[in-house]
């Protein structure tokens, strides 16, 4: 058996999803139509083909320990010049994502890993553009808003192509796993409220 290049994430619901990517299309990046729109829990990491049961009954456990939840985004962040990226901000549901990836990535569990950087939950929108266009992702996007509640998070695989395809949604409260495989990231059980955009 080889490996596979797993993440774990909260997918951006419809519309919002698919709005996000096509904007970060528009800004010039390459990878936008290869990542699902998302906040990440646990970014790209490689594993053993025959861990991935582990790491299932793992997120369903985690999963099973959480209730849903509201997320609120609302306009814009960068980590430059530390990294090349543009984002939209996480304003609610900041203490819950940071509680999730920990609990997704003890140390006892399947997925341990360190970070290289501090956990900080946001949905990127430009990684690794030119600074015009990461300056266009700032300021264009400096009005978004969108909200809903979280009722899942997923399981992503990178495939040979590059893109990231969503394996299972694990409802939280229940841990089921939910097969699904969208053209974009958004989860069949999150139910978005309200949004605006500028």
């Amino acid at each position: 058996m080889g490996t596979v290049t797993l993440g774990v994430s909260i997918a951006v619901p419809e519309p919002y999803g698919s709005l996000l990517q096509e904007r970060r299309a528009g800004f010039g990046d390459p990878a936008a139509h290869g990542i699902p729109t998302h906040v990440t829990l646990v970014p790209p990491t490689e594993v053993a083909e025959e861990r991935l049961p582990g790491i299932e009954a793992h997120l369903a456990g985690v999963a099973a320990d959480h209730q849903p939840f509201p997320v609120l985004l609302k306009g814009t962040g960068t980590f430059r010049p530390l990294s090349p990226v543009v984002f939209v901000k996480l304003v609610e549901g900041v203490p819950l994502c940071n509680r999730l990836q920990q609990q997704i990535r003890d140390e006892s569990g399947p997925l341990a890993r360190e970070l290289q950087f501090p956990y900080h939950p946001h949905v990127t929108v430009a990684h690794g553009i030119s600074e015009e266009g990461m300056d266009r992702a700032y300021e264009e996007l400096a009005g978004f808003e969108a909200a809903w509640t979280c009722r899942s998070f997923a399981l992503y695989e990178q495939g040979a192509d590059g893109v990231w395809r969503k394996l299972y949604d694990y409802e939280f409260g229940s841990g089921r796993p939910i097969a699904a495989v969208p053209a974009q990231g958004g989860s069949p059980v999150d139910t978005p409220t309200t949004t605006t955009t500028g």
